[in-house]
């Protein structure tokens, strides 16, 4: 059994001046309670469960468990209801209804709504009827004025809604009532004539009635409107800016996007689709009754609603229309067999509809809060006793106050230097969090200018052999600027894992890199799961979240090298060319990959258990590396890290920036080589100077600093490092 001996806090110790030696004074146990924690959450799969509950298909797997439920109980309570002549009979309802259902969804995602569907199904019926029955007309040239009729009914709306921008409500209701009246005048006037005029038309038979492999016909033309309509709203450009429209006009309005005319539009395709299923309604039934598409506005509201159609805007899928449809046709079919009275059928829809658009509401406004419960799953992670950094205690990680010497560049004028970088001309670059790459000009850098404007938080950053300078942009990927300040982007996607349940090819959170001989990157990503402002949460998981990408720039391939790492982050080059060092945050260790040679594919640590948390890792002159710690451990957190449970119940209740968190007080550099021996650490106590030091860059005899909480760049003299020694000299020659 492990014990873990945690060591007193020195008297009168500060707690920013001495943040490894602030443990408590007792000692934990790694007991049997303690190894089935480990256990449970790491081979529990609560964490697949929310990332299952996040994917965008459990929005309609919720609908079609509905369905298979509803079709289970009725199957049960009516003999033969699903026998395959009923089954027959539904798909045609299911295809007229469909329609009208797919064009209510489209207009439902732009953000509005249209009450006017019924009394347009009737008049686009009508029209069909009066054409072939009355005025003969072939089956083409109906079909394709009827399809028109519903265009123009549909582009009253859309210009009054779209165009002078009224109320969707009031005008589609307003609408209805003036199609019902005029379809009524139109019955009164032509029913007789409609009813006493069959067409002799076989086209127009098996519209109505035909079918192929017992497959009705308006099935296969249902299938195709829906998978045009699958891809123009996920993979066309105008659909896009329908769903856009409907999250938020304004947004959509400022980023160029037509939204009156787009609008307008959809309740056009709205009022065609609801042409198209009159079409075959009239074929199959050859009817012109008053009744006709009465109450037909519910039904196809429910079903969009009950399928999971926001009422919000902004959300929505041809798939959950189709499952709502199916699911109101199997009430009501349910409800008629059973002989209710239709009125009972459109109170149990009304109903229905009520219970769905509350979910709806509900759901949309708790729905980041229900997932981000389950989504959050700490694990087990259990760590040694940090090693002593007191002053007194003998060892290289004795605290000294060797940084308080450095000197400030762009004090106040830079904010967020994540990383450092110095080019062949002495000149200095540095990200910032307002998205830009800051250039200061050598020798005493005080002129700066905006080098380039990359959009997101620069993090790593590495020069190639013909000064492009790559850098690994948080949430974008992978980018380039090249000496004529052209920013490119050179990757944001890598393999995907097959026994991932997230698409975790999209690079999240991409690091820090270095570039080899041959034109290899080879860069991290912190994290697979969270983006570059939930890093913190990457930490609370403390799971294998992140990985190490290559990217080759002689093939433009991207795959990824390792998987399954905590938080990786500082990449370097070895100086044998064929490994690199990498940090990795959450496990306090530092780790060298061999990616040729003969020991090509394994991983071995260099450091463990170190006191505080590395990050970046650079050359120094005499051949060893440099990295820093981005924050000290702490004994809070140690002890978290053993309680998955606590941080869970913390994640849930806690506002995040009430979080524990390491240690961000202290700046610690320091310097080890490739045995795993740490030859000087150089600290900042209190953070007075460099707190929470992220990079670090020895250039002609020089250590440069940065810090992405930090506004200001530190250079520190090195006493006995070489003057001449830049960054190019391993790999690249002297600077010119």
């Amino acid at each position: 059994m492990n014990e873990t001996l945690i060591q007193p806090r020195p008297a009168g110790s500060d707690t920013a001046a001495h943040p490894a030696s602030l443990t408590p004074q007792v000692s934990i146990k790694d007991s049997l309670a303690d190894r089935i924690t480990r256990w449970r959450y790491a081979y529990w799969p609560d964490h697949a469960l929310g990332e299952i509950l996040a994917k965008r298909w459990m929005e309609t797997a919720i609908p079609v468990t509905v369905l298979l439920l509803v079709a289970f109980a009725l199957s049960q309570a009516i003999p033969n209801f699903l026998s395959p002549v009923a089954l027959s009979d539904t798909g045609r309802q299911a295809g007229e209804i469909g329609f009208i259902v797919l064009g209510m969804a489209l207009v439902m995602i732009v953000g509005g709504i249209d009450l006017s569907v019924g009394s347009m199904f009737a008049l686009t019926n009508f029209c069909a009827l009066y054409l072939m029955h009355v005025l003969k007309w072939s089956a083409g040239p109906a079909i394709a004025a009827t399809l028109l009729c519903g265009a123009a009914l549909g582009a009253v709306n859309g210009i009054l809604i779209g165009y002078f921008r009224l109320r969707a409500f009031l005008t589609t209701l307003i609408t209805l009532i003036i199609y019902r009246a005029l379809y009524d005048l139109l019955t009164a006037d032509y029913a007789t004539a409609i009813a006493g005029g069959l067409p002799d038309s076989k086209v127009w038979d098996f519209i109505g009635n035909g079918d192929w492999l017992s497959v009705p016909a308006v099935v296969y033309v249902y299938v195709l409107v829906a998978i045009f309509g699958h891809i123009f709203l996920t993979r066309l450009r105008p659909g896009w800016h329908v769903t856009a429209i409907g999250g938020s006009r304004r947004s959509a309005y400022n980023t160029g996007i037509e939204v009156r005319r787009t609008v307008a539009m959809c309740y056009v395709a709205c009022g065609v689709l609801t042409s198209l299923g009159g079409i075959f309604f009239a074929s199959r039934l050859a009817t012109a009754g008053g009744d006709i598409g009465v109450g037909l506005e519910v039904t196809v509201l429910t079903a969009a609603v009950l399928g999971g159609i926001s009422l919000g805007g902004g959300k929505g899928s041809v798939m959950k229309a189709l499952v709502g449809t199916l699911i109101v046709l199997l009430i009501v079919n349910g409800l008629t067999t059973m002989s209710l009275l239709g009125g009972y059928n459109r109170m149990v829809l009304a109903a229905i509809l009520l219970l769905a658009a509350v979910i709806d509401i509900r759901w949309l406004k708790n729905r980041h809060r229900i997932v981000s419960k389950v989504y959050v799953s700490p694990t087990y992670h259990g760590m040694p006793p940090a090693p002593s950094t007191a002053a007194d205690c003998g060892t290289t990680w004795a605290q000294n106050d060797r940084l308080r010497p450095a000197t400030p560049i762009g004090l106040g004028r830079i904010e967020g230097p994540e990383d450092i970088i110095l080019d062949r001309h002495d000149n200095l670059y540095a990200g910032s969090r307002h998205g830009d790459i800051i250039r200061f000009f050598a020798p005493d850098y005080e002129r700066m200018e905006v080098f380039a404007h990359i959009g997101g938080t620069p993090l790593g950053m590495a020069f190639d052999r013909d000064d492009n300078l790559y850098v690994c942009i948080g949430g974008m990927g992978l980018y380039r600027v090249t000496p004529q300040r052209v920013v490119e982007k050179v990757t944001d996607e890598t393999n995907r894992s097959y026994s991932s349940i997230n698409d975790d090819s999209r690079l999240r959170l991409a690091d820090d890199l270095d570039i080899t001989d041959d034109g290899r990157i080879f860069f991290s990503e912190a994290t697979v799961r969270f983006e570059m402002h939930e890093w913190a949460t990457d930490g609370l998981e403390a799971r294998g979240n992140g990985r190490i990408i290559c990217f080759d720039t002689r093939t433009g391939k991207t795959h990824t090298v390792i998987r399954g790492l905590k938080f990786p982050n500082g990449v370097c080059i070895a100086s044998d060319g064929q490994s690199f060092l990498f940090a990795e945050t959450w496990n306090c260790s530092v780790k060298r990959h061999w990616f040729d040679g003969p020991k090509k594919g394994t991983t071995e640590i260099v450091l463990e258990n170190t006191p505080g948390f590395p990050d970046n890792i650079n050359n120094s002159s005499d051949g060893n590396y440099w990295m820093s710690f981005v924050g000290m451990r702490c004994p809070a957190l140690d002890l978290a890290w053993r309680m998955p449970g606590f941080r869970r119940r913390m994640a849930k209740r806690v506002p995040r920036d009430e979080w524990l968190f390491p240690n961000i007080n202290t700046g610690c550099v320091l310097k080890f080589n490739e045995r795993g021996e740490v030859l000087e650490t150089m600290w900042d106590l209190g953070g007075e100077n460099h707190p929470m030091i992220t990079s670090m860059r020895e250039h002609r005899g020089h250590l440069y600093l940065g810090g992405i909480m930090n506004n200001r760049i530190g250079r520190l003299k090195l006493d006995g490092a070489d003057p001449d020694y830049i960054q190019y000299d391993r790999r690249w020659g002297k600077a010119a």
